[in-house]
């Protein structure tokens, strides 16, 4: 019995991928294969021995130590696109709340409880609160991938004009782009086109404080710029100063923090960006069919911290192997295939940074010798075999 344990609850029809007759699934499950986790911090978690994968129904991945579980040999998995629509939606909201005073009029509005002429003071009142069309506006967006790509199309429909930059665009988020959607050469060309800048990335070394004194100063006189990525790509110090000068007209983002709250111009969302129940059901169902895949057969699909490598498990015998991504070790597996008289149906490998991962498919079983002397390489994590 394979055995799944859950550190938040997750959505049913996700665990329900799971057949009952082979997993065992729960909070209170002991010595899992597999972990399923939204929210729940990681990071001071002592990983069970026979833990082997982890699933983070969601994109981000910050509440789970990934070097520790890859040292480890667990692979840490996550959902994306899976919750891209809800974020998608949101962003257009965005939108419409960065260029229009929508949040401060809703809460002028309220002051207006229990007067009688309420109608009369909306009309004489509303003036205050006129902001600007989207049409005919430049839209730069920062990152195209799952998210950031719909979030593009989506804004041409709007009658935005939209560039976009993403140095690590794939083959298929770029087919998915529209026609019309302008290719900046660079993240400078966007911030002295845009009239509204929204992001895209995750955070990471070169991304962390993108959005700071220096790059504000680049852009066009009252940009109004939405953040639903991560709250440490803005500099909140820089963009308050911003907001003061009249540089920023607004900004809008899902991640409030002491320095953003209660600061005129900014607009702050609890973190709803993927607070849909239609996207908790997606991340659930795919990080269930991403571990039982794992589980079943060895193949990695969507990980943070080893190569994905799939292929068809049609072999009678599966070897996997997470291994430390140095010369020779390839070599060495076959090696010891070929003595043991076996023969390799298919092969893949992958790697990412210092780790790598193999999958081996043979016609036949492994001898007890040859298992012994794939665990004495130098440089094997982990070792997993499928029939």
């Amino acid at each position: 019995m394979k055995k799944i344990q859950l550190l938040n609850k997750i959505a049913a029809c996700g665990t329900d991928v799971f057949d009952k007759s082979v997993y065992e699934v729960g909070e209170a499950v002991e010595n899992p294969d597999a972990i399923m986790v939204r929210s729940a911090s990681m990071h001071d978690m002592e990983l069970p021995a026979s833990l082997r994968a982890i699933a983070r129904a969601g994109a981000g991945v910050n509440n789970i130590p990934l070097d520790k579980c890859a040292e480890a040999g667990v692979v840490v998995f996550n959902t994306p696109g899976a919750n891209a629509n809800g974020v998608k939606e949101l962003a257009i909201a965005a939108l419409v709340l960065a260029a229009r005073d929508v949040a401060g009029g809703i809460e002028w509005a309220k002051t207006l409880e229990g007067n009688p002429d309420a109608a009369k003071a909306v009309e004489k009142g509303k003036g205050a609160y006129v902001g600007h069309e989207l049409a005919g506006k430049t839209l730069g967006v920062i990152g195209l991938g799952a998210i950031g790509g719909m979030v593009a199309t989506t804004a041409t429909h709007l009658g935005m004009k939209v560039i976009g930059c993403d140095p690590y665009i794939t083959v298929g988020a770029a087919w998915s782009l529209s026609r019309s959607i302008e290719k900046a050469a660079s993240y400078d060309e966007i911030y002295a086109k845009a009239d509204y800048i929204t992001l895209h990335v995750p955070a990471t070394e070169t991304t962390r404080g993108m959005i700071c004194e220096k790059t504000l100063s680049m852009m066009k006189d009252g940009v109004r710029i939405i953040n639903l990525a991560r709250a440490d790509l803005v500099k909140a110090d820089d963009i308050k100063a911003a907001l003061a000068s009249g540089k920023v007209a607004s900004y809008v983002t899902d991640f409030p923090t002491p320095e953003t709250l209660g600061v005129k111009g900014i607009v702050n969302i609890p973190h709803l960006g993927a607070s849909t129940y239609e996207s908790e059901d997606n991340c659930a169902v795919m990080a269930a069919h991403e571990l039982d895949e794992f589980l079943s057969t060895g193949n990695i699909r969507n990980s943070v911290n080893f190569p994905n490598v799939s292929i068809p498990h049609t072999g009678a015998f599966r070897v996997c192997f997470m291994h430390k991504n140095v010369p020779t070790i390839l070599g060495q597996i076959t090696a010891i295939i070929s003595d043991a008289g076996l023969n390799i149906e298919n092969m893949a490998n992958g790697s990412r940074g210092e780790y790598a991962y193999t999958i081996v498919e043979l016609a036949d079983k492994t001898t007890e010798a040859a298992n012994a002397a794939f665990e004495a390489i130098d440089g094997i994590i982990r070792i997993s075999y499928y029939n």
